[in-house]
């Protein structure tokens, strides 16, 4: 019964946001809690829901931090040449915005943080997106796909908890799992290749006005409201309806580019600032201190040295308020779906269906299973309830037909691409909030090319040797 009530409790929740019937934080609070009553433990309610928030509480405020420390970086300065280096190569191409996006966001991700990774690239390519009225479901699902291949280095997590869970060093799972990840990677670009020629042909290859100068036209591009007098134009060269809007027309539509002439803009402090941006990456990645307190005291900082004045740290902080309530009231709101599925026994009900379900003969392959399986395991629960839940129990039924821990902990990786847009994975709400995208759109979008990436990656791997 536990096993499908925590089926019905995903699909139910599913369903609804897809269909947009009740918005993402609602869904995680009156989903569980409805089922949580079901299940006949409506009285433990409340420890569950305590004990989900303060599992994750690091992660909330490590969120709200970094929130407002890129934000901060934002406001200086420090991702604009990023912008207008990406803008050099896309040269208003929406195939190589596409194709840029997924560049950026595997670059960004060799950090090991998948909220830093959407930070960054929905920063930089946001204003490019909007300008261009391109599909922003394309950004938040490009971006989640390369970060997903990329989260299985060794610091991102799934790799670390696999080692930790089977009892094997993170090299060995990891390093010949490099060329099927390779693949995937290379997959992820071609689609994105793929994705940008679409829309290229929904809205053509848009170009300024030849008369423009260079240093206009890159001023209309990165942002609007900046030197922009109204009087710039954009013209189609070819394909689809429609030409651009001045940066007044920007404005109208919520567009907020990066102004190469705003107020907040810190030349001086610019090497500073990477300084500072590249010292706390290293930090996080040599584990020196707890990402929240790396977050903490680098967010105080920034405001500090690139704001002295207390009326204008007060202004940074608001500015970016509502992005820190969203994320982190989606976060507090995921606690309770997975403090109810955890504490019910749901989880485990689930997890010990799907390994009793697998028919003997499959013995000889379940490094082929678990990889199958980690598609819907790793989206419908967290990684530490895969890893250290159900890897274990797929690893000694593979033991006993001759399937080395080795491979099945290589197997376990090949879900990341899909996990990363799981609605229990606190970044993905980061992704969909800064770049103002429903959940359940990024969902529809984003799930048959992720399941296809990771796909690809399991039968790279088979093909290989490696699995």
């Amino acid at each position: 019964m536990l096993t499908i009530l925590g089926f019905a409790m995903i699909a139910t929740f599913l369903v609804l946001i897809m269909m947009k019937k009740m918005s993402p934080i609602a869904a995680l609070v009156l989903i569980p809690a409805l089922f949580c009553v079901f299940v006949g433990k409506g009285a433990q309610l409340g420890d569950y829901v305590i004990d989900g928030v303060t599992s994750l509480a690091p992660t909330a405020a490590m969120l709200m931090f970094a929130i407002v420390y890129f934000g901060v970086m934002i406001d200086v300065g420090l991702f604009d040449p990023i912008v207008r280096g990406i803008l050099k190569f896309a040269k208003a191409d929406p195939m190589r915005i596409v194709v840029g996006t997924a560049v950026l966001a595997a670059i960004v991700s060799l950090d090991g943080d998948g909220s830093t990774t959407f930070m960054i690239t929905v920063s930089a390519m946001y204003p490019l997106y909007k300008r261009l009225k391109m599909s922003l479901v394309v950004m938040t699902g490009v971006a989640a796909m390369a970060n997903g291949v990329m989260n299985t280095l060794p610091w991102g997590g799934p790799t670390a908890r696999a080692a930790t869970a089977l009892k094997l060093d993170a090299s060995d799972i990891f390093v010949p799992m490099i060329p099927a990840l390779l693949v995937g990677l290379l997959f992820v670009f071609v689609l994105s290749y793929v994705l940008g020629l679409r829309e290229r042909k929904r809205l053509g290859v848009l170009t300024l006005d030849e008369v423009l100068e260079p240093q206009e036209a890159e001023t209309v591009l990165v942002g609007a409201g900046g030197s922009g007098d109204g009087k710039v134009s954009m013209t189609k060269t070819t394909g689809g309806a429609g030409s651009g809007t001045d940066a007044e027309d920007a404005e109208n539509d919520g567009f907020q580019g990066l102004d190469p002439n705003r107020p907040t803009l810190r030349p001086k402090l610019y090497w500073f600032n990477a300084l500072l941006t590249v010292s706390l990456l290293t930090a996080m990645i040599m584990e020196w201190l707890p990402i929240p307190v790396l977050f903490l005291l680098g967010a105080a900082l920034a405001l500090t040295v690139n704001f002295p004045r207390i009326p204008d740290q007060r202004a940074r902080l608001a500015a970016h308020a509502d992005n820190v309530l969203n994320v982190s009231g989606m976060v507090f709101a995921a606690a309770v779906f997975t403090g109810v599925l955890q504490g019910t026994g749901m989880v485990d009900s689930m997890a010990k269906w799907m390994v009793d379900v697998i028919p003997a003969g499959m013995g000889p392959h379940m490094a082929l299973v678990t990889g199958l399986l980690s598609l819907p395991l790793t989206y419908f629960m967290s990684n530490d309830g895969f890893y250290f839940g159900v890897l274990p129990v797929l690893a000694e039924a593979g033991a006993a037909h001759g399937v080395s821990p080795l491979e099945m902990a290589r197997a376990s990786l090949v879900g990341q691409p899909l996990h990363m847009s799981s609605p229990l994975v606190p970044a993905v709400y980061v992704l969909v909030g800064m770049a103002k995208v429903e959940f359940g759109d990024h969902t529809k979008f984003v799930v048959k090319w992720a399941a296809a990436t990771c796909l690809v990656i399991l039968a790279a791997g088979i093909l290989f040797g490696i699995i």
